[in-house]
């Protein structure tokens, strides 16, 4: 009896609580939904062909890929590069997903650059913290500095502010990445964009990849056609793709994106790519091998993939609570997760006939990790990556077991 009452008492103050809250906060709102018959339709109000639904059929993507491959012949013709040989080596960089460590990565492309041997990208993807590298690793190493800055000098402050705990069970989030906004709109500015959609007037693709949650569908973002539209919307949606792509469901607010279909509007929710894949290159439905070989094209091809993540198993002692179970089997759930994807990338590539080339966090690694964002943790782990490249990365030639 007095366990019942106890409980019924708590209840009983957690409504109130509730109802106190939701009397001195709005509720997020939203407008509808694209409906399921006109998902496949919807676009982007005043941009639309900048996306790709990832699905079996991908007629979009595959035009827009053959169309890169004559803007770079175009471009390499005018240079007088172009001989009979062919085109030149392309090489590939998939940015995977991955939070603070994605420090990692951030110093193998600085310790790349410094090694002398970091080659140029003719396509770059990036997912969730990839998403944050990739503008900086597709403009070369003259930004490098400004990517140092990103995963050394940050601390949680520049990323995130926790909300309330009646905001997080009654919002869409338990924090807010407002600040994480301010520091894409301080490095990704108009000037960026202005050198992206020089690039993608070479031939070169900037992309990355996004979960519509109302569809549960993988987006994949062209960026290089957004910064190439000359629309003056066009960086204000390259900075919501990114806090998109890496907006951890549950954690970080999702971005609403207006769109249209059939000429009515409506928005879609998009959160973390990583709800669908840690890491991608292009949908295997593409066979870029058979389809370049379709329109004549034979050249090298070399991808390099970083794995913002450790890729042996990582012990610890779970607590007996529910928290500490759930949370510990998504981390689990994600990992392997991750290496699946790597093993897909590695047979769509050996189908292809492009050469494979992984990194990741070496098993030898330890820091202690206070904190998401923890800048001492993300210094030494930016060196980690920098020493490791600077003195000529050895890149795993197949996926981790294999």
């Amino acid at each position: 009896m007095n366990n019942r009452f106890n409980l019924r008492q708590s209840l009983h103050w957690f409504l109130l609580a509730a109802a106190i809250g939701l009397s001195a906060c709005s509720l997020p709102t939203r407008q509808h939904a694209v409906p399921q018959a006109l998902s496949q339709k919807a676009e982007v109000v005043g941009l639309p062909g900048v996306r790709y639904v990832v699905r079996t059929e991908m007629p979009e993507m595959i035009q827009d890929a053959m169309d890169s491959m004559k803007k770079e012949q175009a471009y390499l013709a005018a240079q007088g590069q172009i001989n009979g040989n062919g085109l030149p080596p392309a090489n590939f960089l998939a940015l995977s997903g991955g939070g603070d460590d994605g420090a990692f990565g951030a110093g193998l492309l600085c310790g790349w650059t410094a090694s002398g041997t970091r080659p140029e990208f003719k396509l770059v993807t990036g997912i969730s913290t990839g998403a944050l590298l990739a503008p900086f690793a597709f403009l070369g190493s003259k930004h490098d500095d400004a990517l140092r800055a990103v995963y050394t000098q940050t601390s949680p402050k520049d990323i995130l502010e926790a909300r309330g705990v009646l905001s997080a069970v009654f919002n869409d989030a338990l924090a807010d990445n407002a600040p994480l906004g301010r520091l894409a709109e301080k490095y990704v500015t108009a000037d960026m964009l202005k050198e992206i959609a020089a690039e993608y007037a070479k031939g070169r693709l900037l992309l990355m990849a996004t979960t519509n949650l109302d569809a549960r569908q993988a987006v994949i973002w062209n960026m290089t056609k957004i910064a190439a539209s000359g629309q003056p919307e066009a960086l204000k949606l390259f900075h919501k793709i990114m806090l998109a792509s890496a907006a951890i469901p549950g954690a970080f607010p999702p971005a609403m994106i207006d769109v249209e279909a059939d000429g009515k509007r409506y928005q879609e929710m998009h959160v973390d790519g990583g709800a669908m894949a840690q890491v991608f290159v292009y949908p295997p439905s593409l066979k870029l091998g058979e389809t370049a070989k379709q329109q004549g094209i034979v050249r090298e091809r070399h991808l390099y993939v970083i794995r913002n993540a450790r890729l042996d198993p990582d012990w610890a002692e779970v607590e007996r609570q529910t928290f500490s179970i759930a949370g510990r089997a998504i981390s689990s759930l994600i990992q392997t997760q991750g290496v699946g994807d790597l093993y897909k990338i590695y047979t769509t590539a050996q189908r292809d006939g492009i050469d494979y080339n992984l990194a990741y966090i070496p098993k030898t690694f330890y820091a202690p990790h206070k904190e998401d964002f923890d800048s001492e943790y993300m210094r030494k782990l930016f060196q980690t990556g920098y020493d490791l490249a600077v003195k000529g990365y050895r890149w795993d030639k197949v996926p981790p077991g294999m």
